[in-house]
C-alpha cells in the first residue's frame, strides 16, 4: 500500500514535537496530501506531500483514497448536511482546502457526507494571478504555524496564495528568501514583489502598500510600505534584507 495519506479534518496543527506542550510549527487542511513516517498510540509523525514539511499530529481523520477536484476559493466556505442553506453545520473549510465532488444539486456540490456551495469553491487546476486572493485574509489573526482563517502567519501567508494557483513555495520565510529571485533597487517596490526582513516577509500590493501577517498588529493588515520599514527598524532594529519576485 502507497504511503500517501488525506486528511479529514477541518485543520490540523503541527507540532514540532509529540506533545501539545511543542511549539506549533504549521497546519495542514482538509484534503491535503501527507505521507506518514511514524506512529506511536496517540501521535503520528508525518510528511506534507506539498513542501516535505515534518511535524507531529493528534487526533486527524485521514483516508488513503482520494482525489480532490475543487478547492475552496473564499477566506472560508461553510459546510451543509443537506443542499439547504437551513442545513449548515458548525464545520468550515478555509481557503485553498481540497475537496472531492462526487454529484451536483441546485447551487450545491457534494463531497464527502457534506454539501458545499458551488460559489465558494473553483475547480482544483483554476489558476489566477498568485496574489489575486490575498486580500481575502485582510483583518484574520497573526497566529504563529498557522495557515488558516482562524490565523496564519507572514510566510504561511504567502506560500497559500502560490499553493491555492498549484505552484510550489516553501513554508518557512528563511526558505522563500532562498527560494525566490532576488531583485535590484530594493527601494522601489511595485505590485506583487515580496519583501523580506530576518524572519517576516510581506506583499506589495501596489508602490505604495503591502500586506502582511503582522506580529505587532495581531493581524493580516494593509500598510504603507515605508512606515512599515521604518516601524520594522526601530521596534525590531531589523532592515529590509532583499526585495523578491
Amino acid at each position: 500500500m502507497k504511503n500517501s495519506f488525506f486528511c479529514k479534518n477541518s485543520s490540523v496543527y503541527l507540532y514540532e514535537r509529540p506533545s501539545h506542550k511543542s511549539k506549533i510549527s504549521s497546519q495542514i487542511l482538509y484534503g491535503e496530501k501527507f505521507k506518514i513516517l511514524l506512529k506511536n498510540k496517540n501521535w503520528l509523525k508525518i510528511k506534507t506531500s506539498f513542501d516535505n514539511y515534518i511535524g507531529y499530529v493528534k487526533k486527524i481523520n485521514y483516508v488513503n483514497e482520494f482525489k480532490p477536484t475543487h478547492k475552496v476559493k473564499k477566506i472560508f466556505a461553510i459546510v451543509y448536511k443537506k443542499p439547504n442553506k437551513n442545513f449548515k453545520i458548525k464545520k468550515k473549510l478555509s481557503f485553498c482546502s481540497f475537496i472531492s465532488v462526487k454529484k451536483a444539486e441546485k447551487n450545491f456540490y457534494k463531497f464527502d457526507n457534506y454539501w458545499i456551495k458551488k460559489n465558494d469553491v473553483a475547480p482544483i487546476n483554476k489558476t489566477e494571478n498568485i496574489f489575486s486572493k490575498i486580500k481575502i485574509f485582510k483583518g484574520v489573526k497573526y497566529k504563529w504555524g498557522g495557515v488558516s482563517f482562524r490565523g496564519i502567519d507572514c510566510s504561511a501567508l504567502v506560500q497559500i496564495c502560490y499553493k491555492y494557483n498549484n505552484k510550489f513555495c516553501p513554508r518557512d520565510t528563511k526558505d522563500q528568501i532562498k527560494f525566490f529571485k532576488r531583485v535590484r533597487n530594493p527601494k522601489f517596490f511595485k505590485k506583487n514583489d515580496l519583501i523580506f526582513w530576518i524572519g517576516h516577509v510581506a506583499v506589495c500590493i501596489n508602490n505604495k502598500s503591502l500586506i502582511h501577517a503582522y506580529g505587532p498588529k495581531k493581524k493580516v493588515i494593509i500598510m504603507n510600505i515605508k512606515k512599515t520599514i521604518n516601524d520594522i527598524k526601530q521596534n525590531s532594529n531589523l532592515n529590509v534584507i532583499g526585495k523578491m519576485k
